[in-house]
Order: structure tokens, then sequence, then C-alpha cells
């Protein structure tokens, strides 16, 4: 899965290849859809009043893309675009807000990928990621790093592998909680390894971060904003970064690809969805936006310097990564024995 994804998003990063895609999307829906009176009045219609982006979590990337967003929205459609934080049980409150709201494009969810492994881990889930959502655009995603403290004697990926496989449980490593991407990450890489490294929860990804600083753990999977500095103070060593490429922040660490673990791929990537049976003329509006949007100068250097790697997709494109993670992460939780709660 993770080849699909990388070839995925190198192709987000092509300019004709994204406006081929955008182009080729509006011929299958003109195609799908004949634009007759009605359609066209939707389209110049909406919106008639106010949007609502609800977002899963008030903190980290999703806030700050939303909100980004959000006037940006508003001045392209000359209506009122609020975030509206709808929190609680891993997320799932907000999200399954958005599956069960009427699809008239006025309740709108961005949102990370929690909505695709959620289900796995929870036994109440009152959606379904596949069937429930009309993908609209993903905006952009936050590469995690891998980065120990430097007590560990290892300097590269394949040296923590093997310190690990001679040391079965002699390693531990830090998360945000079970069911985080960093606590899925490193349960990920144990399985592709067959390694036995101790996980440590903690209540969230900063707490794991100190811990890791001070040697409490060994290990630990954090987004390159909360980790840059460390490492570039030499109180972490970098290992990777989990991501396709490179990350600007941290240009010398290599991906895990160049590591030699290519599948071993955690990013925190935003969609931007609305509910199941979402007219496809609002979508393709809004898709555009969220381009013209994330590819504005003043984004790119707000939001990049955050660590955010900006490419909006067209739908379908956003459709195929959340089918191919969601077979992913059920593999990776299964792999790892995580009873959901």
């Amino acid at each position: 899965m993770a080849v699909d994804k990388l070839h995925l998003l190198k192709k987000f990063r092509n300019p004709q290849a994204l406006l081929a895609a955008l182009g080729a999307s509006m011929a299958v829906a003109a195609h799908a859809q004949p634009v007759t009176a009605p359609l066209v009045h939707a389209v110049a219609g909406y919106p008639a009043k106010t949007v609502r982006i609800v977002i899963p979590f008030g903190t980290g990337g999703t806030n700050l893309i939303s909100r980004w967003l959000a006037p940006k929205f508003s001045d392209a459609f000359g209506q009122t675009f609020v975030v509206d934080p709808r929190l609680g049980a891993g997320g799932n409150i907000g999200i399954e807000l958005v599956a069960k709201s009427a699809p008239d494009g006025y309740t709108l969810l961005i949102s990370p990928p929690g909505l695709v492994f959620s289900p796995f881990l929870y036994k109440k889930v009152g959606y379904d990621p596949l069937r429930d959502f009309a993908p609209i655009a993903l905006l952009g995603s936050v590469p995690n790093v891998m980065a120990i403290h430097p007590s560990v004697p290892a300097q590269n990926l394949q040296q923590v592998i093997e310190l690990a496989r001679k040391a079965p449980k002699r390693l531990s490593y830090g998360s945000g909680g079970i069911g985080s991407t960093n606590h899925l990450a490193m349960e990920a890489l144990k399985s592709l390894t067959q390694t036995d490294i101790v996980h440590v929860p903690y209540k969230g990804a900063t707490v794991a971060l100190v811990d890791s600083i001070s040697g409490q753990v060994d290990i630990v999977v954090v987004a390159v904003p909360s980790v840059a500095q460390y490492i570039q103070q030499s109180k972490l060593r970098g290992i990777a970064t989990l991501s396709p490429k490179r990350s600007p922040s941290l240009p010398n660490l290599p991906t895990t690809a160049e590591a030699g673990q290519p599948q071993f791929v955690m990013e925190n990537w935003y969609g931007f969805y609305g509910p199941a049976g979402l007219p496809r003329d609002i979508i393709d509006r809004l898709n555009a936006e969220a381009a013209k949007a994330m590819k504005a100068p003043d984004t790119r250097e707000r939001l990049g310097s955050q660590g955010f790697d900006l490419f909006p997709s067209n739908p379908q494109e956003l459709a195929s990564l959340v089918k191919n993670e969601y077979a992913r992460f059920g593999k990776i939780v299964k792999d790892a024995g995580i009873a959901p709660e």
C-alpha cells in the first residue's frame, strides 16, 4: 500500500499532472451529470448561508490548516465559512456528525488519518470511511520523524533494527497513546522487521517527546515541527523521515525508503470531505477553491513554515488514498494485536 501512496503523492507534486487530473475529473462529472438549468443554479447559488467546517481535533495540524483555509473560502465564495470544533471520542464525534449531516454543502469536514483508522480501534464508530463521505481534496501532510536518545548506540535505521533484534525488549518507544499515529507507526516497523520494542503510551505525543529527550524512553516518532529543533540542537538523534521525500526542515535526514524500509511510512495527512451524496458540482467548486488556496504564496509561506507539504488533489485521488490507507491501517492494527476499545 505504501507504494501506491508514494505514487499518489508524487503525482500531486506535478502541476501538469494535477491540472490534467482536475480536467479529467470535470470531464467525467460533465459526462455523468449533464449540465441542466437546476444544476447551474445550484452552483451559482452555493453557498447561500454560512458553511461550517467541522474539525474533530482542536489543536495541531487539523486546527491550523482549517483556520487558515476558512477565511480564504469566505473571500472566494462571498459567504462565511466557520471552523466548528466538535471534539471527543478520539475524533469520532466530529467525524460522525458530518457523516450524518445533510449532503447540501453546508457541513464539511477536515480530518487527519484518524477518520481511516478509528474504525479498527473502537468497537462502536458511527460511520464508514469508505461509504459515508464525499472526498473533496487532499490538502497536504506533515511528515513524522523517528528520533532516538543520543545514548542509544545506533546511527541509522538499520542499526536501530539490528539492536532491537539482538536484544528484544531492550529498546522502548513513547507514543501519544494507543491508536495514535506515532503508536501505529512503530507497530508497523515492528511488524515489518519482526522486532520487539516496548511501547510506553503517554497522554500526548508532546509528553512522549519530553521523556525521550530526558532518556526515559529510547525512541519517539513525532511530527517534524515538534522535533526538528531538538535534532538540530543534538538533544535527539534524527534517524529517518517517515515520508516519501525529505523534509525541508531536516534536509540531511534520509527518508525511510532511503534507509531501506520503504513501507515504513506514516504521515499526518489532511483530507477535506463532505457527507456522501454531496452534489458533484459543489464538490468540484470546493476542490477548485481548495487548490487555489493551497497553492497561494502566503499559504505556502505560512503553512510551509509549520512543516506542511501542500499538494491539493482531485476527489478521486483522495478517495484512492482513503481506500489504500484503510486497508494498510487495518493490517497494522491486526498485526499489532490491538484490541478495539
